[in-house]
């Protein structure tokens, strides 16, 4: 059973679109150089103006321009000048040439541990998620979603598909792991209004 608290932010696991199986495809979205905070694996990005991701501050409402899920970076290391593939994104960093690996699939099901229980009757409510630092050391977003939040409200940012079902997790664990999509609408490539 899921007793102990591991959060590891949002893990692809699937796709409810009807194009076909998940493939773990991604999109090279650029970062912009010297973006001031870092961007761990399993963060949430959402695309600003400038054409470049960010990592997203949305926690209990729908943010704009939400695009994916971060899921790495490369660029050619300042100081090195080696190309460089990392985890995350280092804050500040002066690279020009960054790109986010970014899991953009709108339809996307993603993995995520809540930080308290949620029971099986929250199946099809949504739900909001807390944002905390990320593990430098594995390069790992701590993400949790929000057990106290689950409810009808149209605003909160994530849909509860699924509950993880097996020998080590299970509904209404202590620390429920859940599989969850996006809110129908409003990721970015959906969403009628632009960035």
């Amino acid at each position: 059973m899921a007793t102990t608290a591991t959060p590891n932010g949002a893990t692809p696991v699937g796709t409810l679109s009807s194009s076909g199986s998940f493939s773990g495809k991604m999109r090279h979205i650029p970062i912009a150089t010297t973006y001031g905070t870092a961007i761990f694996t399993g963060d949430f990005v959402h695309l600003v103006s400038t054409g470049t991701v960010a990592k997203s501050s949305f926690t209990t409402a729908v943010q704009a321009g939400i695009v994916g899920v971060f899921m790495g970076c490369a660029y050619t290391d300042p100081t090195t000048g080696q190309f460089t593939t990392s985890s995350q994104w280092p804050a500040a960093n002066a690279a020009t040439d960054a790109v986010a690996y970014v899991a953009d699939d709108p339809y996307l099901l993603f993995l995520m541990q809540a930080d308290g229980t949620v029971a099986a009757s929250a199946l099809g409510n949504n739900i909001s998620h807390i944002m905390t630092a990320g593990a430098t050391a594995i390069g790992r977003s701590k993400n949790a979603l929000d057990a106290s939040s689950v409810a009808t409200t149209n605003t909160l940012p994530l849909r509860i598909v699924e509950f993880v079902d097996g020998p080590t997790s299970a509904a209404g664990d202590a620390f429920t792991d859940i599989i969850v999509t996006y809110l129908p609408g409003s990721h970015a490539y959906v969403a009628p209004l632009g960035i």
